[in-house]
């Protein structure tokens, strides 16, 4: 029988609406090899590369009446030139002209009658450049135990990996009444399933309740900006169905004479710039912004969970944290300085409330009602935070499509109701890109916010200088002790 969608992997389908589609995608630039590449021969590595992501020839199959969450089964009549598309650029074919393209390829909702996923390749870029744009159903790729398409289509050197052949042959689609039977059967065999999920999450959030017990202040201000509602802010506003996308390029090393100088990590130092931006942004924007005032940010994060048996780490997990990014102090050193603290003490409080418990609460019951409740859920998400930041270390070595080097990547993470910004970032071979994927109407100023991020990495690097020149003055007026002179 066909497997069943896990209550995360519904919660995505049935949140979704014109406005809000939940999947993610990501821009690739590659360098061409010598001998070309064009669109058969992407279609051609994306063919042998799909046995290692079984799910991408598979569809979403509703249950009658809404009996049960919906299921997975093949898609009979799959072909892969529909989900492998091409696309060019006018000339001159700059950046510019790239983002706008993809903005509204991602602002587009999945076909449902099949398998949730598309991929572009974008052709005419300046330099002979090509882009490769996809989008992934959040239903399909969950980020941990799923494996995205376009991960698996890279190799680390020119050659092309050879593959096992592939003799997949799609199984018959169940009946409706087979469909029927199973949610029936699983009904009548596994009636505490709500029970044992709500008991789940019960249990998760008392023993981080526990914790936070037992923890320094700074867990405890971490608990209390979870329960304080972000100010009013015009990153919170209702969205429509259409998109803005802009990408930032940094330097890793740059990132890294800030974490040295100034102190704190690399990420500690990418949200530095990230709020030194918003607060030149809001200030363009004529928007107050005075002493103490924040913005929160959502960060999904990946934790360690221990072993049952051995407490050593077993696996990992999607958790999630708030950060306030202190807008409102000027000084960029003390910013930085401000979001280290609160990451050390989160970190040092350990495992925080997973992901998957929480949405575990919605997993039991018809899809009606889970229906309903990831939908409030999704409601209510402005008035806990103001923005989600990914930030997701890629590999320092160069990575190839079918013999393309990769030469930068930018991730494009989907807006929910009432947020109209979110900021993605990965680092890749001593390159740090961010895609910012806004709602068309309520950031019309998206280009300005890409500016105000450059200008906040160069406050950063000058901050680090000017902390060298003083450590140098302070050096070389320090008295020098002479040597005792010998009898």
């Amino acid at each position: 029988m066909p497997s069943r969608l896990t209550a995360l992997d519904a919660s995505f389908l049935f949140m979704e609406d014109a406005s809000t589609p939940m999947h993610a995608g990501g821009v690739a630039i590659f360098t061409p090899p010598p001998g070309g590449f064009d669109h058969e021969r992407l279609v051609r590595l994306i063919r042998k590369r799909l046995p290692f992501v079984p799910r991408y020839r598979m569809r979403v199959r509703d249950v009658p009446f809404g009996l049960a969450r919906p299921v997975w089964v093949d898609d009979e009549r799959f072909d892969v030139t529909y989900h492998v598309r091409r696309s060019a650029l006018p000339k001159p074919g700059s950046r510019d002209q790239l983002n706008e393209l993809v903005a509204r390829l991602l602002s587009r909702p999945l076909d449902r009658s099949r398998p949730l996923w598309e991929m572009y390749l974008v052709e005419g870029l300046a330099d002979g450049n090509f882009a490769i744009v996809s989008k992934s159903h959040q239903a399909l790729v969950d980020g941990l135990s799923a494996v995205d398409i376009a991960q698996v289509m890279l190799d680390p050197t020119e050659e092309t990996a050879v593959v096992p052949g592939d003799s997949w042959r799609p199984r018959v689609e169940p009946t409706e009444v087979e469909l029927l039977s199973q949610a029936f059967t699983e009904l009548a065999t596994r009636p505490a399933t709500a029970v044992e999920a709500a008991r789940d999450t019960v249990t998760d959030v008392s023993r981080t309740a526990a914790r936070l017990g037992g923890k320094a202040a700074g867990m405890l201000s971490a608990a209390l900006a979870v329960a304080r509602p972000p100010a009013s802010s015009p990153l919170n506003v209702p969205i429509g169905e259409q998109r803005r996308f802009a990408t930032v390029d940094l330097e890793l090393d740059d990132l890294k004479r800030i974490r040295k100088s100034l102190g704190g990590t690399v990420n500690d130092a990418i949200l530095g710039v990230v709020a030194g931006a918003l607060r030149a942004w809001l200030m363009t924007r004529g928007e107050g912004v005075a002493q103490g005032d924040v913005i929160k940010a959502l960060l999904p994060i990946s934790i360690a969970v221990p072993s049952a048996s051995s407490g050593e780490p077993g696996g990992s997990r999607v958790s999630a944290t708030l950060v306030e990014l202190p807008v409102g102090e000027p000084d960029p050193a003390v910013r930085l300085q401000q979001i280290s603290f609160q990451l050390a003490q989160l970190e040092a409080g350990g495992h925080f409330v997973g992901a998957d418990a929480i949405v575990n609460i919605a997993g039991f019951g018809p899809p009606t009602l889970h229906a309903l409740g990831a939908r409030v859920a999704s409601s209510l998400s402005s008035k806990v935070y103001n923005l989600a930041i990914t930030n997701v270390p890629g590999p320092q070595h160069p990575l190839y499509a079918a013999g393309s080097r990769m030469i930068a990547a930018y991730p494009v993470v989907p807006l929910t109701k009432g947020q109209a910004l979110s900021i993605g970032q990965i680092s890749y071979d001593g390159g740090v890109y961010f895609g910012l994927y806004a709602d068309r109407d309520a950031l019309p100023d998206l280009d300005i916010l890409v500016s105000c991020l450059e200008e906040s990495m160069d406050e950063l690097l000058a901050r680090c200088e000017q902390s060298r020149r003083t450590l140098r003055v302070v050096s070389d007026k320090a008295p020098v002790k002479k040597k005792a002179q010998g009898r």
